[in-house]
């Protein structure tokens, strides 16, 4: 993570010195990946190693995943110990793939060429506006997953990642309803739908997505059988019927038009005294450090949507004939903005 300086008593020269060490800050999740490309984190679940027996493992150079291994050290994520061997940290652990909430996947969607180049062109999105990966890349960003079997499994498998370590307090945090039909618009492999039927046990649920998306779903478990089904469809174009919509991690990835015809599609289908809940990070005011802050410049290099303040949500669902009302914090990055019929 960048360091923190304040700006109380900054001399000229430590100001400079501190903008060249966050000009550097790239190098950090570029080792990241190549630790977590190569499976590093398994080889030493067993206890430490010595350099040379981690390259034999993993099939890399000696002197070059020394030098890796250095620079992620300084970050707490390994410990080099006094007679040479490494060892993974607490921090480390989280890159084994068995962790109990793995990293892995999330770091290498994360650091995939098609965002990584994407935020690298930032400065074109200063001088023209709007994405710069459909220049790159030659079609948008959701086009391209459909094309691509490899940077789909890459971007799906990052986004249950983040979902995991999250679903469990947000789902905590949700006022779901005793019984009727709730819709996960856009929700993937069903991570999060699965978490609400384990807690809501008179609800049935809806599975959303593309085909090719929810045809990798993890809803068949033994806990919550003959209570789901899965929908594959668009959701710019309808949704099901129901009492609730979640709708979780998806309306930053579009602009403002797309989100008005989204949620207007569920405003036009849920039932009377039904309920919307987009579960996205709300932008907070201030100088302070935020996920949502850095999460938002990959949106801008890559995608057509943007991390919204409480009053941009509000305009969304006023648009979508829709009201804001409240917002329920999670614990999490993300809170709950609750929205009923305007």
């Amino acid at each position: 993570m960048p360091s923190e300086i304040s700006d109380t008593h900054l001399s000229d020269r430590e100001a400079t010195r501190h903008l060249i060490d966050e000009a550097l800050g790239f190098v950090y999740p570029a080792a990241l990946r190549a630790v977590a490309t190569v499976g590093v984190a398994d080889h030493l679940a067993g206890g430490p190693l010595t350099v040379a027996e981690l390259a034999e493992r993993t099939g890399t150079q000696e002197g070059s995943l020394r030098r890796v291994l250095r620079v992620l050290a300084t970050r707490g994520v390994f410990e080099e110990l006094d007679d040479g061997r490494v060892r993974l940290t607490t921090l480390g652990q989280a890159l084994r793939s068995d962790a109990p909430f793995p990293a892995r996947p999330a770091v290498l969607m994360l650091t995939d060429r098609s965002l990584w180049q994407s935020a690298g062109e930032v400065e074109r999105c200063l001088r023209q506006g709007g994405p710069v990966f459909e220049e790159l890349f030659g079609m948008p960003f959701f086009e391209y997953f459909a094309h691509d079997e490899r940077a789909a499994a890459a971007f799906h498998s990052g986004m249950a990642a983040f979902s995991d370590q999250e679903n469990e307090p947000i789902a905590a945090a949700c006022d779901f309803p005793a019984s009727g039909v709730v819709v996960d618009v856009g929700g993937g492999h069903g991570g999060f739908l699965l978490e609400v039927l384990r807690r809501s046990p008179g609800v049935e649920g809806v599975l959303l997505d593309e085909e090719h998306v929810v045809s990798g779903h993890r809803l068949d478990v033994e806990e919550i059988k003959g209570r789901w089904r899965v929908a594959a469809g668009d959701f710019f174009a309808e949704v099901p019927p129901a009492d609730l919509y979640v709708i979780k991690r998806i309306l930053h990835d579009w602009d403002d038009e797309n989100c008005v015809r989204l949620l207007r599609n569920c405003r036009r289908a849920m039932t009377p005294g039904g309920r919307v809940l987009v579960i996205d990070a709300v932008v907070p005011r201030g100088d302070e450090p935020h996920q949502a802050k850095a999460l938002d410049l990959l949106l801008l290099a890559a995608f057509t949507g943007r991390e919204r303040t409480e009053a941009e949500f509000a305009a969304l669902l006023g648009a979508a004939g829709l009201r804001l009302s409240r917002i329920v914090p999670t614990g999490t990055v993300v809170s709950i903005v609750e929205a009923t019929a305007a």
